[in-house]
């Protein structure tokens, strides 16, 4: 036998002799039943290794195998809490999620020393301060009325607010803390596209009803768009948005799944779907195939709620296709109130890694093109643009409104704010938090009153730094942010402000007269107002 073999399977070997020729000596010493049944254990372990045919680790190291599978296992805590530096964006960092926590908990965010960023690296982003601050503003008057032309029923949002996130992917206490701390706060609680829960109405916060390809809560039985449950469910007045979901970030293009493990009888109640099947949401909407019949959908929903701002939610892919339903806007005279424009860095929602990965435009391409193709139209003062993806600090928000963003939404850094450890179990129903998750028993650790209160502070706080930042850049009012205020390193030698580092286009710009770029003139081209395929191949 070679020494390699007796190396694999000698602490195998060792439980097996140990057992057998301790059993004997058990009367007598009574210490030597632990050890006995331990060994005992590791036996059955050890032969259990030898038989199963899954694993050739476990195989050809029977007993010690188990090892790696085990650290492996807890792998990306000894990362988080051990290994990780305070910088790097897993897909959140330390430095990230500390400022998140400080501010929920109403406890100082302000580190002393300098910063830990590399000043002089590519990429470093920073606001350019006045020589003539501004006096600091309430932020509780950072808001801004979304309803265009079109709309009866406007609506007075704050600049940040809760992004999409569905009851059913989250649980129960957690959206009743989210919208509790959104009440208190004065902010908006998107649903997500599960449809509004009884957990959503119970604390009566601001809703965003969000309408995704399954139309949950609006829905007949073979999962088309139900007008008569629409606007009975619209016509809440807690509902004070409607936005249609085109595409999320984590998953562009994909549609969406909720194991039938996390659909209880609440969720097939609340999103109209029967129990013991995956609930599925489509990859693209029956109610429209065109972006003239989007904005006909559009406006349908906006007669049956009675006037509500109705707008759509997408991350950004073929760029010809959100200038197709620009076009179709201009031909049809119809205009959504508000464009939300998802980052592909990604959400709450799990995804195939390919996905998340390689497919989608980020957050600020997709934010400036869209902005860019409303402004080169001349319908950029009618409808408002709202961002997500990524946002949580006071920074990230004046980056996006200097892209052209009126509002920013965040996700993950309201789940921080109720308890989130990025432990990334969301889909396994096994949330260590009781965030994410439809077990009563882990959700039971979520203790509502107390995390409404972070969400409320979380808001508040940030809010408070934004006002403090753009008040050393000289402003009163987020509306006040432009590209010119904002810079970006581009060398250890270089340094250019947002407005020479982007193309903006002009009003009118792409109706008429020479266009900014072969790119922007390209995509226009390529549009079609009836249909999302490109007009050229």
């Amino acid at each position: 036998m070679s020494l390699s073999l007796l190396n694999r399977y000698a602490f195998f070997a060792f439980c097996v002799l140990f057992t057998l020729c301790s059993l004997p000596f058990l009367g007598a010493h009574e210490w030597l039943w632990v050890f006995t049944l331990l060994a005992g254990a590791l036996s059955l372990v050890g032969l259990n290794d030898l038989l199963q045919t899954r694993h050739a680790v476990r195989r050809n190291y029977p007993i010690l195998g188990n090892i790696r599978y085990l650290v492996e296992g807890i792998r990306p805590e000894i990362r988080q809490y051990l290994l990780e530096g305070d910088r790097e964006a897993l897909p959140f960092s330390r430095s990230q999620r500390g400022l998140v926590y400080a501010r929920a908990k109403n406890e100082g965010a302000d580190k002393p020393f300098g910063t830990l960023i590399d000043v002089y690296q590519g990429g470093f982003e920073f606001i350019g301060h006045s020589m003539r601050p501004a006096t600091h503003c309430d932020p509780a008057s950072f808001r801004v009325s979304i309803g265009g032309p079109q709309c009866t029923q406007p609506y007075s949002a704050s600049v940040f607010n809760i992004s999409a996130m569905s009851f059913g992917s989250l649980s129960a206490n957690a959206i009743r803390a989210l919208n509790q701390g959104a009440k208190l706060g004065g902010f908006y609680h998107d649903t997500g596209e599960g449809s509004i829960s009884p957990y959503h109405r119970e604390h009566g916060g601001d809703l965003v009803w969000e309408l995704g390809s399954g139309y949950f809560g609006c829905r007949t039985e073979d999962g088309r768009f139900d007008p008569a449950r629409f606007a009975e469910q619209a016509a809440s007045p807690q509902v004070k948005m409607i936005e249609i979901k085109l595409s999320q970030g984590a998953k562009p293009g994909h549609g969406g799944i909720l194991p039938k493990h996390k659909v209880t009888e609440e969720i097939s109640l609340t999103r109209g779907v029967p129990m013991g099947q995956d609930c599925i949401s489509p990859a693209s909407h029956s109610a429209f195939s065109t972006p003239l019949e989007l904005l006909q959908f559009i406006a349908q929903l906006r007669e049956l709620s009675g006037g509500k701002p109705v707008g759509f939610k997408l991350c950004l892919g073929h760029p010809w296709e959100l200038m197709g339903i620009v076009k179709a806007m201009l031909e049809s005279g119809i205009l959504p109130d508000f464009i939300v424009v998802d980052g592909k860095e990604g959400g709450t929602g799990a995804a195939p890694l390919e996905f998340t990965d390689h497919i989608g435009v980020p957050l600020r391409e997709g934010l400036l093109f869209v902005h860019n193709t409303l402004v080169g139209c001349g319908l950029r003062d009618k409808i408002r643009l709202g961002a997500s993806g990524k946002i949580v600090s006071a920074f990230d928000i004046a980056s996006v409104m200097a892209l052209g963003a009126d509002w920013a939404n965040s996700a993950r850094g309201f789940m921080f704010a109720i308890g989130c450890i990025q432990s990334q179990s969301c889909h396994t129903n096994k949330c260590p938090t009781g965030v994410a998750t439809q077990d009563p028993l882990r959700q039971r650790a979520l203790v509502v009153p107390d995390k409404a209160e972070r969400v409320h502070n979380f808001h508040r706080n940030t809010l408070k730094a934004l006002a403090e930042m753009i008040a050393a850049a000289g402003l009163s009012h987020p509306e006040q942010i432009e590209a010119k205020h904002l810079v970006r390193r581009m060398s250890a030698s270089e340094i250019k402000l947002y407005s020479q580092l982007h193309v903006f286009l002009k009003p009118g710009e792409l109706l008429g007269g020479e266009i900014s770029g072969e790119f922007y003139q390209r995509m226009w081209a390529m549009a079609q107002a009836d249909s999302f395929a490109p007009a050229e191949a």
